[in-house]
């Protein structure tokens, strides 16, 4: 089976897959200081927890934007599971994406193996819109080229902020909500709500519109991450969502590169 390992600034993802079938999905904080040791502890009782030990993973892939939590997971694998893991970024693993900005050493490992998998599931051009603890906004064009994107600060992110410098703004919970939830809040939560869901929704499209502009096409535009399906059915402009996108590109590209 294989182990594909997706580290955000939020999460570190584990999920086992044996072909294209996801055997199961964990996840743990991401946390600076935690070792390869204690990786291992975590990650073994919740197999066993299935009946299944370390030694049922063959190979491991990496997409990491930590640095020193990938080096952890780099020693995890090596020690534990005794394989080289596969590790978007290093020079010998190819990712059929080709990069089309100023400072390619920039782009996040999640948003390149994003790219990879966009062909997949909609025409190029598209717009990924991921989020996650940034939302951020990826234009591949034709031919799998990562062109750039917008990063905009996460939802999450936004609502804790405004609650945290607002000694009279209390924390909200970030819901399912419906098309008739009022522009106009008539208490602080209903108008906080207002901000956060209206105000993503008008930003997101906006920028959306800005992008297809520049493009002169309208854009195919995949959503991925925790919210997107929460957000999905009020912008229009979004065809397709996958919350599992970027382990679909771990697998695809560890497949590419075992040829």
């Amino acid at each position: 089976m294989l182990l594909a390992i997706d580290c955000g600034n939020t999460n570190v993802v584990f999920s086992l897959f044996e072909g294209d079938e996801n055997r199961g999905e964990w996840r743990i904080e991401t946390k600076h200081g935690r070792t390869a040791d204690e990786y291992t502890a975590w990650f073994s009782h919740l197999l066993s927890l299935q009946d299944l030990t370390l030694k049922v993973i063959d190979d491991v892939i990496i997409a990491s934007v930590v640095p020193p939590v990938t080096e952890q997971l780099r020693r995890f694998s090596e020690r534990h599971l005794g394989h080289t893991a596969m590790v978007v970024g290093d020079s010998d693993v190819k990712l059929g994406v080709s990069v089309d900005i100023d400072m390619p050493s920039q782009v996040g490992a999640d948003r390149l193996v994003n790219a990879h998998a966009a062909s997949s599931i909609a025409e190029l051009p598209a717009i990924i819109l991921d989020f996650g603890t940034a939302t951020t906004f990826d234009l591949i064009k034709k031919g799998n080229v990562y062109a750039g994107g917008v990063i905009a600060p996460g939802i999450h992110l936004s609502a804790s902020a405004l609650s945290e410098a607002a000694a009279r703004l209390p924390e909200i919970d970030i819901v399912p909500f419906g098309a008739d939830l009022p522009i106009i809040g008539r208490d602080t939560k209903a108008a906080m709500r207002s901000g956060i869901f209206w105000g993503y929704v008008s930003m997101i499209e906006g920028v959306i519109a800005r992008i297809s502009k520049q493009e002169g096409a309208n854009l195919s535009v995949i959503a991925t991450g925790g919210l997107a399906h929460l957000f999905a059915p009020h912008i229009p402009q979004i065809k397709a969502v996958d919350d599992q996108l970027t382990m679909r590109g771990l697998v695809q590209i560890h497949a590419m590169n075992k040829v």
